[in-house]
């Protein structure tokens, strides 16, 4: 297949809010049109984008506005309708697989167009391990509001917002001689999000302690502790936990996180959540005079969901509100009866250009040759329509896809 010229493109993101990402930076745009003589790659040009077309244009990629000419379109986030160039092959994180209504129109849009729709929450290794996202910045970057949110509710410090900062880098300059205050921090999870999570602990020297200690003791320094999902929920039948019945069967399990809410002043929620798995708390919990939690910052970020006073989504400028306890209301972030909700659907776009270069490892690493091959499983398994037409795996996607009842076409 690479015998032939491959002409990729990399899209301006469009869906608002605007997203700075990217799928590859100029430098790995460069080392793969070096690596792969018969791969070229145009780049359309955005005045949001985290690398700006000048980078691009100085690392040899043009920049152009009609990618009419290239085959494979790749972006970050999911692109509106009128966008769609019809007949091409397109990788974006889609949000269609779990039939999401605000996607609809896209998806209908996609097949009325003809297009292969590979999407990259699908690319999964041979364990089915997601390959690409970008949890490990959305943890950084959490656990950084949350500790911030915290100084500013209690005004014992703080921070810069991460986005002020240019790069990674530049934010842990930023940690460079920071002296954090008492205070214990529980970290649920132990994916992507919550390595990202612990990569904060670490740079700001905040001491691990074990859960069955954190929760009876009390300290002259900052610490914190890491609950699994074994340490949180557990079979209500024999009090056991296994990976693959917990996701299979979520409401046979009960969370058994509440003791920590009396002896945690920050919560950074990175775990999984579904509907049918319980919350970590429930209102009633939060009104009780015990309830020690005042700042939670919640990745994982469900509405309603493993959080219940999740209330909606802040942003990047204002990630935080408040909640009273009592009234179950909004409220301003650090009134005395609320807890202080720090909650963004985007946190990775407060390190973009880091998140983009990480994201573009991974895509160059394990997927990349893949896309090239005539067959591939990871890319089928991954490939929601082609050319217009539901895959077989997506089948089930029929009814959202058309919006009618009537089925779509499905490949066999």
């Amino acid at each position: 297949m690479t015998a032939q010229l491959i002409q990729i493109g990399l899209i301006r993101e469009e869906k608002i809010p605007l997203d700075n990402r990217v799928a590859f930076t100029p430098l790995q745009c460069k080392w793969i049109m070096t690596h792969y003589p018969g791969i070229r790659i145009t780049v359309q040009p955005s005045p949001h984008r985290s690398y700006k077309d000048e980078e691009y244009e100085a690392a040899g990629i043009p920049v152009q506005e009609n990618l009419s000419h290239c085959s494979i379109l790749m972006g970050i986030k999911e692109v509106p309708p009128e966008q769609l160039i019809p007949g091409k092959t397109y990788l974006f994180f889609s949000h269609t697989k779990k039939q999401q209504p605000q996607n609809q129109p896209m998806l209908q849009a996609i097949l009325e167009k003809e297009i292969t729709l590979i999407d990259y929450e699908c690319l999964v290794h041979e364990d089915g391990q997601r390959i690409l996202g970008f949890g490990f910045f959305a943890g950084v970057v959490g656990a950084h509001n949350g500790l911030l949110e915290y100084g500013r509710r209690t005004g014992l410090f703080d921070f810069k917002r991460v986005h002020e900062c240019h790069d990674f880098q530049e934010l842990i300059t930023h940690y460079f001689g920071v002296k954090l205050p008492p205070l214990k921090i529980v970290a649920t999870g132990s994916g992507r999000v919550t390595a990202g999570i612990l990569e904060v602990m670490g740079l700001l020297a905040i001491k691990y302690i074990p859960p069955e200690e954190f929760l009876f003791n009390e300290y002259a320094y900052p610490v914190y502790t890491q609950l699994k999902a074994g340490e949180l929920y557990l079979r209500k039948t024999d009090k056991t936990y296994s990976r693959e019945d917990f996701h299979a069967n979520p409401a046979q399990y009960d969370c058994k996180f509440l003791p920590y809410v009396t002896s945690s002043d920050i919560l950074m929620n990175g775990i999984y959540w579904e509907k049918d798995i319980e919350p970590l708390f429930t209102w009633s919990d939060l009104t009780k005079d015990n309830f020690r939690i005042r700042v939670i910052a919640d990745i994982t970020d469900d509405k309603h969901g493993s959080i219940p006073c999740n209330l909606g989504d802040g942003t990047i400028e204002n990630p935080s509100y408040g909640v009273n306890r009592y009234t179950q209301k909004k409220t301003a972030p650090y009134e005395e009866d609320s807890v202080t909700m720090m909650c963004v659907g985007n946190l990775p776009n407060e390190l973009p250009r880091d998140a983009s270069q990480f994201f573009g490892d991974q895509l160059m690493k394990y997927v990349f040759d893949e896309l090239l091959k005539e067959k591939s499983p990871m890319i089928e398994k991954a490939t929601i329509t082609r050319n217009g037409r539901l895959t077989e795996r997506y089948a089930y996607l029929q009814e959202y896809a058309t919006g009618s009842g009537s089925k779509a076409s499905v490949v066999e």
